[in-house]
């Protein structure tokens, strides 16, 4: 017979750790806003060793800065090394120590980012609602649209676009300029787990600035439990996966009266009577957020859960949902669609009559689930350490996961401290995606942040679009499903038109190295190029393509202006949960190749949005047909820099 759940945090395991005293002592450096009660009440790290560690001291400092940030900046790889490896990760992992002025300087410049729910649904109405309200105003609800309502409701989009681009700026630019770089690469780790899609709705442009604010970023390095109830209880995922309008079926006592709905009604003596149910058209339950809370949240597809489990996971969550916009459209939940029938889930029974505690239970029960810690422990053993991270690894952060009570600072801290992560298989086997490439190709030449859309538009192009993945299960982790022909081609393009100073705030005259190399021998440029974006390590092949300044593959192509440049794009945009058959490569982002033709077809997608409201999520029409237009003939350390960009050695992590 299934025993209830325990509720409350009572039973959880408290656990001892060594202290660590490097991050310990630490000192706080500025202040962190939005920091978690998890994440600023963190428990101290335990010792490390270097024993069975396979990387050069110079290896393990470059692995470290590949693994752990968007790439190294100028000067980045000596700082390590002075201050140690281990000693630079746990400062990283404390992330409230270190002064991040300049990022939280760069976000204010934004004040849709700072904004609530509400307020942004205040300043930048939807198109229709403006339209609606145009149209009651002047008492023509049935006449045709004029060209002034036309106008108006063009204004209206590019200002409710703003949001999401704004967003967008921000997510590219702290990935390039933050100090708290582990922060962040845990912060798009969890955005990419926890996935939602910016065109489900209108109204979702709304809800992306508090999941990315109030949502991911303060729980990426604290207790896993805490993160997950943040995203059930987000409005953006609630919307995204439907679950603010699941209901308990007809069949299922409520909390609250509704039409039709048979209500749980205590009787004097507590003995929990319902009332006769009564007929009522069926709102139905949404079974959605209850499967992909199992399959992609926290179990995974073979977590030992069963179609039972998600149905009545999806009874636990009705009545989760989402408050009108007039109450701040924050989380809310609502007891007239709660089911209040009694449950089992994963064998522990939750009793009939209850509320809100149903879905806590569920968060509770599926947080410390065996499952839960080995799915998480290979999914970050998998970010951190390779794409088929050694089974031994796996099991240590699992059950460091377990012993913390889900603690993903001390997960983190097991995997990147750990003789797997420096095992010579580690170095330099982990390919880059399109966001990994184009930020670390900024950071390598020192660029100053983009503040307007453009290169998270070109990061669309290349295949990834900011909060563009439509299926829940995120962008793929692995190198294969990003590489092909003509993904590296693109990435080659990139290279050259980061040297070309066609990319906003990319210029050789900001790298720290121009001055010494501009005028030095061709030889004398390619060491100090492979010194300074390499690493210090390139093949002869490599070596050979930045002396002679050809690229085989590039004089394969063809031309480099815009046909080259849209055929690379086509072959990066594809299905986005792809079949087994595809995952060699071709078929790695949200849409179909053939997005672009459809779009130029029509002014309606599928999902009811105009096409202006995709502008900085479909790759094509963001960037524009001509791509990085036709770049000029690249001469001298110019060339060098940016064949280097394009280069396998850069590709990779």
């Amino acid at each position: 017979m299934p025993t209830p759940f325990p509720r409350g945090r009572s039973a959880m395991v408290t656990v001892r750790v060594l202290l660590f005293p490097v991050v310990g002592g630490l000192t706080m450096m500025g202040c962190a806003a939005h920091v978690s009660r998890s994440q600023s009440t963190m428990s101290p790290l335990p010792p490390t060793s270097d024993a069975g560690r396979e990387l050069t001291a110079d290896q393990q400092v470059l692995q470290v800065i590949n693994r752990l940030t968007f790439g190294a900046r100028p000067g980045e790889a000596a700082q390590v090394r002075a201050m140690g490896v281990d000693r630079w990760i746990g400062r990283q992992l404390n992330p409230e120590s270190i002064d991040d002025r300049d990022a939280n300087a760069f976000v204010a410049r934004f004040p849709t980012y700072a904004a609530s729910i509400g307020q942004l649904q205040s300043d930048y109405p939807p198109p229709a609602k403006v339209l609606l309200a145009r149209r009651a105003a002047a008492g023509a609800n049935n006449g045709p649209v004029t060209g002034e309502d036309s106008m108006a409701t063009r204004v209206a989009r590019r200002a409710a676009n703003r949001v999401v681009l704004d967003l967008q700026t921000i997510r590219v630019a702290r990935a390039e300029i933050s100090q708290r770089q582990l922060q962040e690469v845990m912060t798009d780790f969890w955005l990419n787990h926890f996935t939602v899609y910016d065109r489900k709705g209108a109204q979702m442009r709304y809800y992306l600035p508090d999941f990315d604010r109030d949502v991911i970023r303060p729980h990426a390095l604290g207790k896993f439990r805490d993160l997950l109830e943040a995203v059930a209880k987000s409005p953006a995922m609630l919307f995204y996966l439907d679950n603010w309008e699941s209901a308990a079926d007809s069949t299922e006592p409520t909390m609250a009266p509704r039409p039709g709905q048979r209500t749980f009604a205590r009787a004097p003596q507590g003995d929990g009577a319902l009332t006769p149910p009564r007929r009522r058209r069926e709102l139905g339950l949404n079974e959605n957020y209850g499967r992909e809370l199992l399959e992609l949240h926290t179990l995974g597809v073979d977590g030992g859960y069963t179609q039972q489990d998600v149905i009545n996971v999806a009874r636990a969550l009705t009545g989760w949902s989402i408050a009108r916009p007039q109450e701040g459209s924050g989380f809310r939940f609502r007891p007239q669609f709660h089911d209040a029938g009694p449950k089992v889930v994963l064998g522990h029974a939750l009793p009939a009559g209850r509320g809100i505690e149903d879905g806590e239970d569920v968060l509770d029960i599926v947080a410390r689930h065996p499952s839960t810690a080995r799915y998480i422990a290979r999914k970050l053993c998998q970010r951190f350490a390779g794409d088929a991270p050694p089974q031994e690894l796996v099991d240590r952060a699992a059950a460091t996961f377990t012993r913390t009570d889900g603690d993903i600072r001390q997960v983190v801290w097991t995997i990147v401290t750990s003789p797997e992560f420096y095992a010579r298989s580690a170095y330099r086997s982990k390919v880059k995606s399109p966001f990994e490439v184009v930020v670390s190709a900024l950071r390598a030449v020192d660029a100053a942040p983009d503040t307007t859309p453009r290169t998270a538009q070109i990061i669309a192009r290349m295949g990834e679009p900011i909060f563009g993945h439509q299926a829940p299960n995120g962008y793929p982790e692995t190198g294969e499903s990003w590489m092909n022909t003509g993904a590296i081609l693109n990435r080659i393009n990139f290279g050259l038109a980061v040297a070309a100073q066609r990319i906003p705030g990319a210029s050789l005259d900001r790298w720290p190295d121009t001055r010494a190399l501009m005028t030095a021998p061709r030889a004398a440029q390619v060491d100090g190029v492979v010194a300074s974006i390499l690493g210090g390590d390139a093949s002869p092949d490599t070596r050979a393509i930045l002396l002679s300044g050809e690229d085989p593959l590039l004089a394969a192509a063809g031309p480099t202006g815009d046909e080259a440049t849209d055929a690379a794009a086509a072959g990066t945009r594809g299905t986005s949960r792809p079949s087994p058959d595809t995952t060699s490569g071709t078929r790695s982002a949200s849409r179909p190749a053939s997005i672009d033709g459809a779009m130029a077809g029509s002014a309606m997608s599928a999902d009811g949005m105009e096409a202006d409201d995709m502008v900085g999520t479909n790759g094509g029409q963001a960037a524009g047909r001509g791509g990085f237009g036709r770049l000029p003939s690249l001469q001298g350390l110019a060339q060098v820099v940016g064949l280097a960009l394009g280069a396998p050695e850069f590709q990779r992590r």
